[in-house]
């Protein structure tokens, strides 16, 4: 499925960083990313996953399998051969995906706040069920709660609600279709086989994917690096911009 995107930075960058949204956002949530990365050479390319933002909103369910292959659509509509992946939560889990399973297409892996067993199955299936009868009005509510630590909501207030915003408008079937691909997914037996240069992230406060499941990515994939991140709740990428960007670019130079 060809997905919404924009790219930004020099056209001719020889390096792609693609970038991957979390479920119940879209291409937005990587805003302060951005600048950093092309200012250090990068192309940025940052894309909607499908049913979320401006992407196509097919009929679910959807599998890993369909994000992942998604995305090496869009490298062959970029001409792209490869490219550094940046996802986080379900961006995370379509790139320890492609990492498996079209490893030529991946220069490095950034997995961030993260898992590639996240279970609570009846969860996931629950909250697919309850979107498509009720909307993504109370998912929203409660999106907030999970992405940042209490301290940042108050801080942040106007910004906590543009984000809260941003999965509202999220459509119903497409959240409800990226549920039932994270239900049940369990894409361990594959780390071993990731040969791309990874970087593992998780928040000390993250609720929703805890530090132990990007322990088990790390500990999986060979040479894997992996950091916490303190005062960072799920969308740490917003909540520590500053070092998460930080250690992003780090991981990207270390690659050239």
């Amino acid at each position: 499925m060809k997905v919404h995107h924009e790219t930004t930075g020099d056209g001719s960058a020889a390096e792609v960083v693609v970038l991957s949204n979390s479920i119940g956002s879209n291409l937005h949530m990587w805003d302060p990313q951005v600048k950093p990365l092309t200012e250090n050479g990068f192309r940025v390319v940052r894309y909607d996953t499908r049913g979320h933002g401006n992407s196509p909103v097919p009929p679910g369910p959807y599998s890993i399998a369909d994000l992942g292959g998604d995305v090496v659509e869009l490298l062959d509509t970029l001409g792209v051969e490869s490219a550094h992946f940046v996802g986080l939560s379900l961006g995370g889990m379509t790139g320890a995906w492609l990492g498996q399973h079209a490893p030529e297409r991946i220069r490095s892996l950034v997995l961030t706040f993260t898992s590639v067993k996240p279970g609570n199955t009846d969860m996931w299936t629950g909250r697919a069920k309850q979107v498509r009868a009720e909307g993504m009005e109370q998912i929203a509510a409660g999106s907030i709660g999970r992405w940042f630590t209490p301290d940042w909501i108050a801080a942040h207030p106007d910004l906590a609600a543009e984000l809260r915003q941003m999965t509202a408008t999220t459509p119903a079937e497409g959240y409800a279709a990226c549920c039932e691909a994270i239900a049940g997914l369990d894409l361990t037996g594959g780390l071993s086989t990731i040969t791309a240069p990874t970087l593992v992230v998780s928040g000390a406060d993250d609720a929703a994917l805890p530090p132990s499941h990007g322990q088990v990515i790390a500990e999986g994939i060979p040479g894997a690096r992996f950091e916490v991140l303190d005062h960072a709740a799920h969308l740490g990428s917003y909540e520590q911009a500053d070092k998460f960007t930080e250690l992003v670019l780090e991981h990207l130079k270390g690659t050239r």
